[in-house]
């Protein structure tokens, strides 16, 4: 694991982006001039642990893509990604640590969880390849996780295609703290659920950030969802971030007309 910054404190960002630019190229334009499209453009954003910001904004405006420099799947064209107070490099070992402190929870728990592998092999495999405790321990802590997520023992066993949309996101929550991580950057988490099942989900990922401590980044097109469950809201459009600040002040005095949109156009996934 990389040495921390000196002056890297539990209280500072765990994750920090700065000035960071993503440009992909596109299928359009010639063969030697493609076309190029600024998916994130000059974004800068922090995240603690026990705080959850929200990113917000309609589909195609970057968040998911912000959301994989967070976690380390991008890299920045430009522009620079910080974990615990040293720039992100190349090398294994920063990546690796990287891996074990922020994990992502992705919109599809269907397509997001192997198929073929039972829910125990899932929840262990992380337990495995980061070689956490004895084989005693690996199997006691993936009985801790299916617990804290309310799910039975009986589940282990079971293959995702044998339980409903929302106990797959469950597990595929549990994968995400197998590691015991300091954020939890979840993408669109409850986009793809029944509307029964949705508040479920949403209250578990507050639970499990005021029991552990986590950090959480919530993400999603539906800023009243966001609110639901954010102390901070950053607001994005066409890649950039039009206004970040508390979520009582966005609410109460949003300074972009984009963001007094977003506030007016769009019911609560919660009220779906």
């Amino acid at each position: 694991m990389p040495e921390k910054n000196s002056t890297w404190t539990p209280q500072d960002p765990v994750i920090e982006l700065r000035g960071a630019h993503v440009v992909h190229k596109s299928r359009t334009g010639s063969l030697l001039r493609p076309d190029k499209v600024h998916a994130v453009n000059d974004v800068s954003l922090t995240v603690r642990r026990g705080e959850t910001l929200g990113l917000v904004g309609e589909s195609g405006c970057g968040k998911s893509t912000t959301a994989r420099l967070m976690v380390g799947l991008q890299t920045p064209t430009a522009g620079e990604v910080y974990f615990k107070g040293r720039r992100l490099g190349h090398r294994a070992s920063d990546r690796r640590a990287l891996g074990r402190s922020v994990s992502m929870v992705f919109q599809d728990p269907a397509t997001a969880l192997n198929p073929r592998m039972v829910v125990h092999d899932t929840l262990i495999d992380p337990l495995n390849v980061h070689g956490v405790g004895s084989p005693r321990e690996r199997e006691a802590k993936v009985r801790d996780l299916l617990h804290l997520v309310g799910l039975p023992p009986s589940a282990l066993d079971v293959l995702p295609r044998q339980i409903s949309g929302g106990q797959r996101q469950r597990v595929a929550i549990a994968r995400a703290l197998a590691l015991d991580p300091d954020i939890i950057v979840a993408d669109e988490p409850t986009s793809a659920l029944d509307v029964s099942v949705r508040a479920q989900v949403l209250n578990l990922l507050q639970d499990l950030k005021a029991s552990l401590g986590l950090g959480l980044v919530f993400i999603s097109h539906d800023i009243n969802t966001v609110r639901y469950v954010s102390d901070r809201i950053a607001v994005m459009y066409f890649g950039r971030i039009l206004e970040l600040s508390t979520t009582e002040e966005i609410f109460a005095n949003p300074q972009e007309e984009y963001t007094r949109t977003l506030l007016g156009a769009v019911p609560s996934l919660l009220d779906r």
